[in-house]
């Protein structure tokens, strides 16, 4: 592990100047910290995509960690929703998605003069339906963890090492997610799956997925914290406020949480969402 980091930093230090493309995840906040103790934080730049997939909290989390490493941070908007291959959520709605994103990020660095764009994407990410990666691929996004092997587990340890406060942080994919292949994507359902989460997060736990089916609200925590979630008067609890916002059944998942659950009728053995 020592010397793929070791080969990395030479490698950032090539390239001289970079952009990052900075969703506020640790994979990200990992490559983004690398590149300023690397480089230099004049010779970073930072840059989020804002959406109804992506989280208000999410938002601010990335601008603090941002502002913590003095990059300067650029916030471009977009508006995948608005796009009918997005909307209509196929099996490669993160094609779609990434695709408009690199498309921003590749238009901001062709005018701020970066020649490399960097991602987060990390060695585990090659063996998981990441139609996304495609899009990263068309645009010439590059994945500097991708490039000398760094998983997902090594990274957290030398986010750790690097004392990156959030190096535990557990991932959050877009919320449209949540919502089965073939279902509309909706500004409604996002709200909903944001919502419930949020009330089920603020009860301590910290890995957890709201599927939306329809009416039907499908719960993902991890499998041994299923027996807290039935306790009362939490159980009770939880039933009320999903019904509140809008969800007239409310399951638990026997199988318990893991990435990339509504990927499964795809056939994949391991996946991310």
């Amino acid at each position: 592990m020592k010397n793929k980091l070791t080969d990395l930093n030479a490698y950032v230090k090539d390239c001289g100047k970079v952009m990052v493309a900075y969703s506020g995840g640790i994979d990200s906040s990992f490559v983004l910290k690398l590149c300023v103790e690397a480089i230099g934080r004049k010779n970073v730049l930072a840059v989020t995509g804002a959406s109804e997939t992506f989280t208000d909290v999410e938002l601010a989390g990335a601008k603090k960690f941002a502002k913590s490493t003095g990059v300067e941070h650029v916030i471009v908007t977009t508006r995948e929703i608005d796009n009918p291959d997005f909307r209509s959520n196929p099996p490669l709605r993160c094609y779609h998605c990434k695709k408009e994103f690199y498309t921003k990020l590749a238009e901001v660095a062709e005018k701020r003069g970066y020649k490399y764009i960097f991602d987060g994407s990390n060695k585990d990410d090659t063996s998981d339906y990441r139609p996304g990666r495609k899009a990263a691929q068309e645009i010439g996004v590059i994945s500097p963890l991708i490039k000398f092997g760094i998983d997902k587990v090594e990274l957290r340890k030398l986010a750790r090492k690097m004392g990156i406060k959030i190096w535990d942080k557990p991932s959050n994919p877009c919320l449209a997610s949540r919502v089965p292949y073939g279902e509309e994507i909706t500004e409604e359902k996002l709200g909903m799956i944001y919502k419930a989460e949020t009330f089920i997060r603020n009860k301590g736990f910290k890995n957890v997925r709201v599927r939306h089916h329809g009416k039907l609200a499908r719960i993902e925590v991890p499998e041994k914290e299923i027996t807290k979630l039935l306790k009362e008067p939490l159980r009770s609890g939880i039933i009320k406020e999903l019904n509140k916002i809008g969800f007239t059944w409310v399951s638990i998942d026997m199988k318990g949480y893991r990435t990339g659950s509504l990927n499964e009728i795809l056939g994949l053995k391991k996946n991310k969402g």
